[in-house]
């Protein structure tokens, strides 16, 4: 049997178009994320030229949740990360937290999860391309039990070391790898993960994912935790 390779991942900058995402007081998350995953590709492809690099999108537009890992899957991705940016309506809350797809803890992260999962009722047809999901109502997350476990341990590798360079490398507060039910991480066929860059409702951490400095930052803890997973997953 041939040895893996990683070859292919997707690159996916949450929210863009009419959706914003989360609004801190001078910035918009689709900015922030777009900005973010721009450069974690172009590390990619200057450090890791064997890999290729897929974008859900490159510019300010809206591809759909349902469209998102449906390219990764189309394209035969090894690896999907999604790049995204908190809010909270306690402006002290912060730090980074990287998910996996699962039901651990579903009480507690429930309202990030139906922020997150809620861009669907923005798309048009939103009905029948989700089977009747509903993204507010707790009872629509039963599916999720259902999904394979198959790709859970190596996204929770990649969402370890992306939170350890975050912490570590960046001096990040480290709200650690956490489950939740995320659409996007639910129909991908491949390791996952979504990543929450900071909090835009605190003053201080929406000043530093602003700055040009924090995306290279944020990006290059980003680029190494997936050079450190690749190496990882290949030597197996």
């Amino acid at each position: 049997m041939p040895a893996f390779r990683m070859k292919k991942i997707v690159l996916d900058a949450g929210h863009g178009g009419k959706d914003p995402g989360n609004l801190g007081s001078k910035s918009k998350e689709k900015d922030i994320n777009l900005a973010v995953t721009l450069l974690v590709g172009k590390y990619i492809k200057e450090n890791m030229p064997d890999v290729e690099v897929i974008y859900t999108r490159e510019d300010d537009s809206f591809p759909t949740v349902y469209e998102r890992p449906k390219i990764a899957n189309v394209n035969k991705a090894d690896l999907f990360v999604s790049i995204h940016s908190n809010a909270a309506a306690n402006k002290s809350a912060f730090g980074t937290e990287t998910f996996v797809m699962g039901t651990k803890h579903f009480e507690a992260n429930f309202d990030i999860v139906k922020k997150e999962n809620s861009v669907i009722l923005l798309e048009e047809n939103y009905e029948e391309n989700y089977e009747g999901f509903d993204p507010t109502s707790p009872e629509s997350y039963m599916m999720f039990n259902l999904m394979s476990k198959a790709y859970i341990e190596n996204s929770l590798t990649l969402a370890d070391h992306i939170e350890t360079q975050f912490r570590d490398r960046v001096g990040r507060k480290s709200r650690g790898v956490k489950q939740g039910p995320f659409y996007v991480l639910w129909t991908p066929s491949m390791p996952s993960v979504l990543v929450e860059l900071g909090f835009l409702s605190n003053t201080e951490e929406e000043k530093f994912l602003m700055s040009q400095e924090g995306k290279e930052y944020m990006a290059s803890a980003i680029f190494r935790s997936i050079k450190a997973y690749k190496e990882q997953v290949e030597i197996n």
